[in-house]
């Protein structure tokens, strides 16, 4: 049974479609991340510290592969609170990417510093 056939009542058909474009967009950074990663193990050689760039590119490659479910899973958990009429979820997966973004910011840096 699809969820929009589970409870609720439609909302606004706009508030879908924001919802599937914020849903796209976590994709996007996924496969940004992902390019990112592939890029810094595969093509970036002569650059830094081997372990720096291997936890680098590996910090990258976990980020990439945890947002797309955890972005299927936010999508869900607003679609349901559109349709029922509550409050939006946390935005738990802002703080996973912000904070994953500061540990490789650190590690790139470190990166070309060292």
């Amino acid at each position: 049974m699809a969820l929009r056939d589970a409870v609720g009542a439609d909302p606004d058909y706009r508030f879908n479609l924001a919802n599937e474009r914020t849903f796209l967009a976590w994709i996007r950074t996924a496969f940004s991340l992902l390019a990112g990663g592939v890029a810094i193990l595969a093509i970036v050689d002569d650059v830094g510290h081997s372990a720096v760039r291997l936890v680098t590119g590996a910090a990258l490659l976990v980020l990439a592969t945890l947002l797309p479910p955890l972005a299927c899973q936010r999508w869900a958990a607003t679609e349901l609170a559109l349709r029922t009429r509550t409050s939006l979820p946390e935005p738990g997966l802002l703080r996973l990417v912000t904070g994953g973004m500061v540990i490789v910011a650190v590690l790139i840096a470190a990166l070309v510093l060292v």
